[in-house]
């Protein structure tokens, strides 16, 4: 049988989404269930002196309104935590406020619209202080983090010895990269449900076992009393990697008012207590010799984390491994503001560091009068800068290679400003890509049924990406059979655990687990057919069996998972697998690598930028499905557009308040602002990663996609734009 792992098999769940058949968090009916607003703070900085809640109270429909002047109880301070992605949560605990859009009231009514009258009349009054938000204006106060806030790696790294010789070439430049909110179809939802002492919750979340854990923590139960289910999520992105305040507050209003209770974010609570890409300023210092090869590379980070709990973006991170340099020094500053705490989003670190890193090797090429293409392949890093380990597998020079023959780069004119058609001024821009390789600890169980068909579960999200149908198709293959008599399920803390789906460890970690548990099954499956007398493979070896559409096979002689299962009079047969990382990193350095290139036309009067072509090269070991893949990387290439060119959350430096709050100010890509993609997989065959060689692909699709547009809108026009995103206003002043 032909394997089905590596075809563009269409998605398993593709009817039930198109149909509306799939169930998302906020979708799932419950007799009496109610619905709860939150109140958000109108001030960034200061404290709560009362909450006048009466008129709410005595609004049609109200059941119930919570606040601090009544905290309800909770078991655990939050603002202590079990796991790194744990966040310190506002949930009415507190006067203090710390700010703006921090929860500071929850109004339960019996309708959506009840609730949100009941809620616009809740009086909060504020002693409040005057607000620090501007990043620059902190620097002096700014601290190295440590490394737990790092992911265990140092906030300052110097590798290698300061070189002896002197620079022919140097730059020194600062760029400057915005907040970023997380936008995604789908807004953060919970229905909590209470059943005496046991607890239910349908959560847009990425990681069903970290929520499961936060609340039971929170409230007191062993984790077998809290149940968490996600079986669809409109889009994650990193921003539902983490357990928030309206979580938690859903199963407090549900345990206040003794009914089920449903609550969604409205759009601009988006802009709120959920998180961002917090603000960078990161200075990049190249010197060269004449021929390009690198002396000595300096990447030094500050970013905002809030006053009350802290989150880095390790942007200089991605330094420390992406080129070699006779020497490479890289260090991160926060400082801390007052806004909310900063989070994941896709590519945390990564694609910030990389529009750095990536438009300073652009301008150090054009200072040496040298290809872009040709600086980079001669700085390639042939084993790991960071540890001196080899590389896994390293297709880098293949991206290259490809994607620039895709592209036709040798006919690039590199003088700026030199290649036109008509007024319009076009530009053509490249960069690198690259992703860690992240996996953790995940399982999976397998089960024969009697019809031969097999169901197969792990405790995982599908963010949208494809995991229902790869895992489908890494079952099938295990097992021995079409992907249509297999039936993948997840999305439930009921099943065996697995890690938060974030770092693009999914497919690495629950296809895994997926496989070892679907080989057990099949193995302890021949294990009977060969000992079974009624068997046509009996006293066979097990080890000269194969399945091939749930047929056993060899010497040809055939039985089935169905025929088996009937004479063994077995209603199923199950196995359970777990896989987990073990010494390889200490032996190999993992990392994706890529190649993004891409065109622009600009017009020179009105500064207007358009991506018009697009070509991204990939190396990311084995593809389970090609058709999955490239829509991956389709989406980071957009959101890459994104960040490029619009999106940026502006901060009242007078409110603290950030005022772009909605999709009419807050501005991301649509159809006409994304050209045709070509998108390629080189082979890549890793042995060393994990059990399916796997890399992960949800991150390394954004990483490098500014810098690429950044490095053409200079070609087209001359002018360097190093602060993020590359508005009209900005191209047309900047000299």
């Amino acid at each position: 049988m032909d394997n089905t792992v590596g075809q563009p098999l269409d998605r398993v769940d593709g009817r039930l989404k198109v149909t509306g058949a799939a169930r998302y968090s906020a979708e799932y009916p419950h007799e009496g269930l109610v619905h709860a607003v939150i109140v958000t703070s109108t001030i960034a900085r200061g404290t709560i002196t009362g909450v006048d809640a009466r008129a709410a109270e005595q609004a049609p429909g109200v059941l119930a309104v919570l606040s601090p002047e009544k905290p309800p109880r909770l078991a655990k301070d939050p603002a202590k935590k079990q796991k790194p992605q744990d966040r310190f949560v506002h949930v009415l605990q507190t006067r203090q406020v710390d700010y703006q859009h921090q929860p500071v009231a929850l109004v339960i009514a019996d309708t959506l619209e009840r609730a949100t009258h009941a809620a616009a009349l809740v009086q909060v009054r504020y002693r409040a202080s005057k607000a620090r938000v501007d990043l620059k204006a902190e620097r002096s106060r700014a601290y190295a983090p440590k490394k737990q806030a790092m992911n265990g790696r140092e906030a300052d790294l110097v590798q290698g010895q300061a070189p002896t010789a002197k620079p022919d070439a140097q730059v020194d430049a600062t760029y400057v990269t915005p907040y970023e909110h997380h936008n995604p179809l789908e807004p953060h939802a919970t229905t909590a449900v209470w059943d005496g002492d046991a607890l239910t919750v349908y959560d847009a979340t990425q990681g069903v076992f970290n929520a499961r854990d936060r609340l039971a923590a929170l409230f007191g139960l062993p984790p077998e009393k809290v149940r968490v289910i996600t079986k669809f999520i409109g889009g994650g992105f990193g921003g539902k990697g983490s357990t928030w305040a309206h979580t938690v507050l859903a199963v407090m209003a549900a345990r206040a008012v003794s009914r089920p209770v449903k609550l969604v974010l409205r759009r601009e609570q988006m802009f709120g207590p959920v998180g961002f890409r917090p603000e960078t300023h990161q200075r990049v210092r190249l010197e060269a010799r004449k021929d390009g090869g690198l002396l000595r590379v300096r990447h030094d980070v500050l970013t905002a984390t809030s006053t009350f709990d802290e989150f880095v973006e390790p942007s200089a991170a991605v330094t420390r491994v992406l080129y070699a340099s006779e020497q490479i020094s890289t260090s991160h500053r926060l400082a801390r503001l007052s806004l909310g705490t900063p989070t994941f989003m896709r590519a945390p670190g990564e694609a910030s560091g990389l529009h750095a890193l990536e438009c300073a090797m652009d301008e150090l090429a054009h200072t040496l009068g040298m290809d872009p293409l040709a600086l980079r392949l001669r700085n390639h890093a042939d084993t790991d800068p960071e540890t001196g380990l080899p590389w896994s597998s390293k297709s880098l020079k293949e991206c290259y290679r490809v994607g620039a023959e895709r592209f036709g780069w040798a006919r690039r004119d590199p003088t700026p400003r030199s290649m036109k058609d008509g007024r319009t001024l076009i530009g053509w821009g490249m960069a690198t890509a690259t992703y860690p390789v992240r996996r953790s600890k995940a399982g999976a169980r397998a089960t024969l049924l009697p019809d031969g068909h097999a169901r197969v579960v792990s405790g995982s999200q599908d963010l949208g990406t494809g995991a229902y149908t790869v895992f489908t198709q890494v079952a099938a293959d295990a097992l021995g059979l079409m992907p249509a008599q297999v039936s993948f399920d997840l999305g439930d803390t009921r099943m065996p655990q697995t890690p938060v789906s974030g770092g693009s460890q999914t497919t690495a970690s629950v296809g895994s687990a997926v496989k070892l548990a679907a080989r057990a099954l099949r193995d302890k499956a021949i294990a009977l057919a060969v000992a079974d007398p009624g068997s046509p493979l009996h006293g066979l070896s097990a080890r000269d069996v194969t399945v091939e559409r749930g047929q056993l096979v060899a010497g040809g002689k055939k039985d089935s998972y169905a025929a088996l299962l009937q004479r063994q009079k077995l209603d199923t047969l199950e196995a359970e697998a777990e896989s987990e990382p073990g010494k390889e990193k200490e032996q190999y350095a993992m990392h994706s690598f890529g190649a993004q290139f891409c065109e622009v036309r600009v017009d020179p009067d009105l500064g207007e930028v358009r991506v018009s072509r697009w070509v991204g090269v990939y190396g990311a070991g084995t593809i389970l499905n090609p058709k999955t893949a490239r829509s991956q990387m389709y989406g980071g290439i957009v959101m890459g557009i994104g960040m490029a060119l619009m999106e940026h959350s502006v901060v009242d430096p007078r409110s603290g308040r950030f005022i772009t709050r909605d999709l009419a100010d807050y501005h991301v890509p649509v159809n006409p602002d994304v050209p045709d993609m070509d998108i390629l997989f080189v082979p890549e065959d890793d042995p060393h990663v994990n059990p399916i060689g796997v890399k992960g692909i949800g991150e390394i699709g954004i990483t490098g996609v500014s810098a690429a547009i950044a490095n053409a809108v200079f070609h087209a026009t001359g002018r360097r734009v190093r602060e993020l995103p590359l508005t009209l206003d900005r191209i047309l002043q900047e000299t």
